[in-house]
C-alpha cells in the first residue's frame, strides 16, 4: 500500500498541482492510518486488502482517541480520494471508503477584527526601521487584498503591477487570480521596497521575493505567525487572532460595506460560493447585535419608547 500511496501523492503533486500544505496534510493522514494498521492489524496490507470493515475500525479508533470531528472528516476525505484514484487506476475494484459516513461538522463563524482593531494592528509596527516597514507592508497587504499567508509569502516583485495597483496571486491548486491593492497597502509596499535588501548570496527564488527576512531570504508562513504574535502583545488584541484573521476581516468588512457575495468570492479566490457564504452569517449576527442594542422595542433593550 505504501508504494501506491507514494504514487498517489506524486499524482496530486504533478497532475493536480496540489500545494505543499495539501501534500503534507495527506502524508500525515496516511501515517496515522499506517499506525492504526500496524497496531490493530499487525501489518500494512496492499490497497486491495483494505475493506470497509478495516476503515470502520479505523474510524472507531479515531473516535476512541477523541479526535475532533474535523480531523476525522479530513482523514476520511483523504482515504476517499486515495481509493477513487486506486479504482480509476485499476489497483482496486471498488472504493471501500465510499460507504463510510462523514461525521457532521458544525461550521464555526470565522474570527475577525473590527475596523478600529485592524487600524490599531496596522499601526503597531515601527515606521522608522526596515523590519517595521516590512511588517506594516505585510499586514496592510494581507488586509487590503484578503490574501492567504501562503499566497503572501509566495509573492514575487513582478507580481505587483504598480500602475494598475493589482497583485497577481497564486492561490490553492495553483489557481491564479488578480487582487486589487488599496492605497494604504500600496504606500506601505513602496516604503518597504525602498529599504528591501536581498542577501548577496541568496538564491534567485530569494532575490525575486517580495518579502524577505532579516537575512535577506524569502519569508516563511511561520515567520509571519511569529511576527503577528509580537504585535498582538504590543496592542493587547485578542490572542486568537492569526494571519488568516485579516483575510476574514477583509471579507466581513467588504460585505458590511455593501459588496455583493459574488464579488467577494472572486476576491477571495473561493471555488464555491458556499464557502464565501459563511461571512454573510457574520454580518447578519452583527446586524442582529446592533438591532438588539439600539432598537427601543427589541428584547435586549430595556429602554422602550412610549
Amino acid at each position: 500500500m505504501q508504494r501506491t500511496v507514494e504514487s498517489f501523492l506524486r499524482y496530486l503533486r504533478v497532475e493536480r498541482n496540489s500545494s505543499p500544505q495539501t501534500l503534507k496534510s495527506y502524508a500525515d493522514d496516511f501515517e496515522s492510518f499506517y499506525d492504526y494498521l500496524r497496531d490493530r492489524v499487525g501489518s500494512i496490507p496492499e490497497a486491495d486488502g483494505i475493506t470497509v470493515a478495516t476503515l470502520r475500525g479505523y474510524v472507531a479508533y479515531l473516535h476512541e482517541c477523541q479526535y475532533a470531528r474535523t480531523t476525522i472528516a479530513r482523514r476520511l476525505a483523504c482515504l476517499r480520494s486515495f481509493f477513487r484514484y486506486t479504482t480509476r487506476e485499476g489497483i482496486t475494484e471498488t472504493n471501500p471508503a465510499q460507504a463510510l459516513r462523514t461525521p457532521r461538522v458544525g461550521r464555526k463563524l470565522p474570527h475577525f477584527l473590527t475596523t478600529e482593531q485592524v487600524a490599531t494592528l496596522l499601526e503597531a509596527p515601527p515606521a522608522n526601521e526596515p523590519m517595521g516597514l516590512r511588517d506594516r507592508a505585510i499586514l496592510e497587504t494581507l488586509y487590503s487584498a484578503g490574501l492567504r499567508v501562503a499566497e503572501l509569502v509566495g509573492l514575487n516583485l513582478d507580481d505587483w503591477d504598480r500602475a494598475a495597483n493589482i497583485l497577481r496571486v497564486l492561490g490553492k491548486g495553483r489557481k491564479e487570480r488578480i487582487a486589487p491593492v488599496g492605497s494604504y497597502a500600496a504606500k506601505a509596499l513602496d516604503r518597504w521596497l525602498e529599504v528591501r535588501m536581498p542577501a548577496p548570496d541568496g538564491t534567485p527564488e530569494d532575490r525575486s521575493a517580495m518579502f524577505l527576512n532579516r537575512f535577506g531570504k524569502r519569508l516563511t508562513t511561520r515567520s509571519i505567525g511569529r511576527m503577528l504574535e509580537k504585535y498582538l502583545k504590543v496592542t493587547g488584541l485578542d490572542t486568537l487572532t492569526s494571519p488568516h484573521t485579516l483575510r476574514h476581516s477583509f471579507a466581513t468588512h467588504l460585505l458590511d460595506g455593501g459588496a455583493d457575495l459574488r464579488s467577494v468570492q472572486e476576491l477571495l479566490g473561493h471555488k464555491s460560493l458556499t464557502t464565501t457564504q459563511i461571512y454573510t452569517h457574520v454580518s447578519t449576527r452583527r446586524l442582529r447585535e446592533t438591532y438588539e442594542q439600539a432598537h427601543p422595542h427589541s428584547a435586549g433593550n430595556g429602554n422602550r419608547g412610549v
